[in-house]
């Protein structure tokens, strides 16, 4: 195809995205997997999401209390909404902030925390502007399609694929791609805006983001831009934390190669979306939107000081991940009047430390580049080709979080010299499918990440090649290591995309592997042990025995892969070992078609030199 070609057929998928979207359900094509099959009316809770078990026919005596504490606190929020500006109100709002805020009245009071309606008077009919550009010029709108369809998927109002919510979602997201061009879109965005829709409408939660991404108070433009330069800067900071004031806590994770990385990106990324119940979530929210950045540091902090004794208890690098990522959000174990109180305290303790804000934003966190001033879109952006090289800013941030990574596994293979490497594949716990990597050349299919929580359909590992923002810059450091660390533990295959071959922006493009003579160097010389790759192949007979709760899942719903669970044990002697020379950077490659199959006639270890 020609360069006309390309952007003809780029302009026509375009226009096909946007106008099932424009016409909702109604008449759309839906494959079967697309909508859920949920029992709405037994297992919706309070805030719209959908829960697999029917919920308990009768609410608890302290359920019930708490309901009743917030019936009262409605008519003193409300008395406040009605005098915003007055002392008394300025007076009384922190206290009643982190008391926990209505959630009959949240939209009103988020509305006023930021200021939505001053910021839509001064651009008056610009979003509708912005909506008229991404219909004709928007390069993430196959990206951002992927994304809606599996954000949120739980909740009541993104379970049906083209709904309302889903709509809005779409709109606000390439209409801000368009809006902030040096952001564009990255992933991660989907989940800020889809909780803002949850209490907002439209046009308001396009200028919701807006704020939070560019008023320094939230300043969170610096987390998605190219380089993650806020990420970079959050993440030296909350090291610097634990270091002073859970001295125990950083060496234990040192001791195990556990970066800082591994565990918190969607803490620093989307404010704890689904990294904590989602009812501790919005009080964290509500705070985070009151008080600003500073928040999220201490939250970062108040998480480990709660569960210090369950994180040393832990001696591997997986169980502690796990613990972080997934359990805490099934269940906290403290309730959420008990976290807030924590968390303020956490405030007062790292102002005393003087630790409690992370310094001002260094010059490439800032936006630099006029807000709604339209961008002719490149070739390589309008067709979706992926560039050769890294950026310099890429370079650095890799290089920077590569060093942090190389010290802390060093610093662990110090204390215990027998400790075998973390870059193991077959040594996860509770996992199956293949480890997460932030490589960019993976698809969906290749990231599948197999967690059972509930939660958004959103890796990291999928960022648009066309986003400003895109994670391969930490692909060399944690492609083995964290394999729950995106921003969403369901990352499955989406719609359109084939093994193999990236569906980005608009138009295809072959995947090319990362050489590495495009690889950020190692940044300390130490000589590291032989990586080892175990591959478990089951010779056991055709019928496998499952446990009760392992019982495969005979369809997909929801847009999902449906796990379905190996045996709850294999023989230990059932492996193939592959060693692979450390002094060899490149691995061998085979010819298209030239792979030989073998089969496994006994069990036993074949070790490949």
């Amino acid at each position: 195809m020609n360069e006309e070609d390309l952007i003809k057929r780029s302009a026509e998928e375009r226009e096909k995205i946007f106008k099932r979207y424009e016409q909702g359900r109604e008449g759309a094509e839906i494959d079967p997997w697309e909508d859920p099959g949920f029992e709405v009316y037994h297992a919706t809770d309070r805030y719209g999401f959908i829960h697999d078990k029917r919920l308990p026919s009768k609410v608890d005596p302290q359920e019930t209390r708490k309901l009743h504490i917030e019936v009262e606190r409605q008519k003193k929020w409300l008395k406040m909404l009605k005098n915003w500006e007055s002392p008394q109100t300025k007076e009384k709002l922190h206290s009643r902030v982190y008391k926990g805020v209505p959630n009959s009245l949240r939209s009103d009071v988020w509305l006023k925390l930021l200021h939505i309606e001053k910021i839509k008077k001064e651009n008056k009919g610009k979003y509708q502007e912005m909506m008229k550009l991404a219909r004709k010029y928007s390069t993430d709108a196959r990206q951002i399609d992927s994304d809606v369809n599996r954000q949120f998927r739980e909740h009541l109002h993104y379970r049906e694929r083209y709904s309302i919510k889903q709509q809005m979602l779409f709109n606000v997201l390439t209409a801000y791609a368009m809006y902030n061009s040096e952001v564009g879109y990255c992933q991660g965005m989907s989940g800020v805006a889809g909780v803002l829709l949850m209490y907002m409408d439209e046009e308001d939660a396009f200028w919701a983001v807006h704020i939070l991404l560019s008023d320094p108070k939230y300043a969170m433009h610096g987390l998605y831009k190219e380089g993650f330069p806020k990420l970079t800067r959050f993440l030296a900071h909350h090291d610097k934390i634990l270091t002073k004031l859970l001295p125990k806590v950083k060496k234990h994770f040192d001791k195990h190669g556990l970066d800082t990385i591994l565990y918190s990106l969607k803490w620093f990324f989307v404010c704890f979306i689904e990294r904590v119940p989602f009812s501790l979530c919005l009080r964290i929210w509500d705070i985070y939107l009151y008080d600003g950045e500073r928040v999220v540091t201490a939250m970062a902090f108040t998480i480990l000081k709660m569960h210090k004794r369950s994180l040393l208890r832990f001696n591997d690098m997986d169980t502690i991940v796990n613990f972080i990522q997934v359990k805490l959000y099934k269940d906290f174990l403290f309730d959420d009047d008990t976290v807030v109180r924590e968390l303020e305290h956490s405030l007062e303790l790292l102002k005393k430390s003087k630790l409690d804000h992370p310094g001002p934003p260094h010059n490439d966190e800032i936006p630099q580049r006029p807000f709604g001033v339209f961008l002719e879109p490149t070739f390589e952006d309008i067709v979706g080709i992926r560039k050769e090289k890294f950026s310099e800013k890429e370079k650095q941030t890799q290089e920077i979080v590569t060093l942090t990574s190389d010290m802390a596994r060093e610093s662990g293979a110090e204390k215990d010299d027998e400790k075998e490497s973390h870059l193991s594949v077959g040594d996860s716990v509770g996992y199956t499918g293949s480890k997460f990597s932030f490589d960019p050349s993976m698809d969906d299919a290749s990231s599948l990440l197999d967690c059972e929580h509930n939660g958004s359909r959103r890796s990291l590992a999928d960022t648009s090649v066309t986003s400003t923002a895109d994670l391969s810059v930490f692909s060399t450091v944690t492609r083995s290591q964290a394999h729950e660390n995106s921003l969403d533990t369901h990352s499955n295959m989406s719609d359109n995309s084939v093994g193999g071959t990236s569906s980005v922006g608009s138009g295809f493009m072959q995947n090319k592997p990362i050489t590495s003579a495009q690889s950020t160097p190692r940044a300390t010389p130490h000589n590291p042990s032989p990586d080892v790759l175990r591959i478990y192949v089951p010779y056991t007979p055709l019928e496998t025995t499952y446990s009760p709760s392992e019982t495969p899942i005979p369809s997909p719903h929801n847009g999902d892969l449906q796990k379905i669970h190996h045996p709850s044990s294999f023989p230990e002697m059932n492996k193939i070992r592959i060693r692979i020379d450390s002094d060899e950077l490149a691995t061998p490659l085979v010819e298209h078609g030239q792979i030989k199959h073998f089969r496994l006639e006994s069990p036993g270890e074949v070790d490949l030199n």
